[in-house]
């Protein structure tokens, strides 16, 4: 009966040190993913920022070339407001 209880105990202490290295390891893996899904979600999100500031260059530019019309158009209105008195 001592062997049955000797290899029993050997067999437990073996168990929990190969549990003890396997949670480790699933604990690492869990990290890495979390870790990879978080730079994925900051790559993301630079990107939304590039192509919004790339949209926002754009409907600037549109609004300074509708302002200098403007400018231009107010030019003359003035030209004949003074030519008029």
């Amino acid at each position: 009966m001592s062997d049955h209880t000797y290899f029993l105990t050997i067999s437990l202490v073996l168990g929990a040190i190969l549990l003890v290295f396997g949670m480790k390891y699933l604990s690492a893996a869990y990290q890495a993913r979390s870790r990879v899904k978080g730079e994925d979600a900051w790559r993301e999100l630079a990107e939304k920022a590039v192509s919004a500031q790339s949209r926002n260059a754009a409907t600037l530019s549109s609004m300074e070339s509708e302002l200098s019309t403007i400018v231009t158009r107010l030019t003359a209105v003035e030209k004949v407001l003074k030519e008029v008195e």
